[in-house]
């Protein structure tokens, strides 16, 4: 049985902290585990872990490739096929609630599937095959900037 009187730690779980620099009686006197002279053997020593003993960093010998535009707009693309389930309007709005699109600017219809329905669709852009399949099935494809 266990009880407060006969409890011990588990099997190598107590180890006692490595204690340099008390002498040489200790075996970790004299120079303090650190071997003889040198950078390492110095106070506040030792490189970064980037240094590659002066030779020329890995970082520096990579070119560097591209740029991100900041100014690039990228689109929520939504393909007709998923405007099938909506009924009247759809907006940008309503996309985003039902999870459809994460943000609602810079909405995109793109022509994928077939409308049978009349709907309105309210978005940033259109494809031209998205366009001409609203405007076929008896719909609206409305601009908003």
């Amino acid at each position: 049985m266990i009880n407060l009187s006969n409890l011990k730690p588990s099997l190598n779980s107590n180890k006692r902290r490595k204690i340099i620099g008390r002498g040489r009686g200790s075996g970790h006197g004299k120079t303090s585990t650190k071997g003889d002279k040198g950078q390492k053997a110095r106070s506040g020593g030792h490189p970064s872990p980037r240094f590659e003993g002066g030779q020329m960093p890995i970082l520096r010998r990579l070119p560097k490739r591209g740029f991100k535009n900041p100014f690039k707009l990228r689109y929520n693309i939504v393909n007709l096929k998923t405007l099938v389930q909506f009924d009247g309007e759809v907006t940008p709005d309503l996309l985003k609630e039902k999870g459809i699109i994460k943000n609602n600017d810079n909405l995109k219809i793109l022509g994928e599937g077939i409308l049978s329905k009349p709907l309105i669709v309210h978005a940033m852009k259109f494809s031209k095959s998205a366009f001409k399949k609203i405007e076929d099935a008896g719909g609206k494809a409305i601009i908003i900037q």
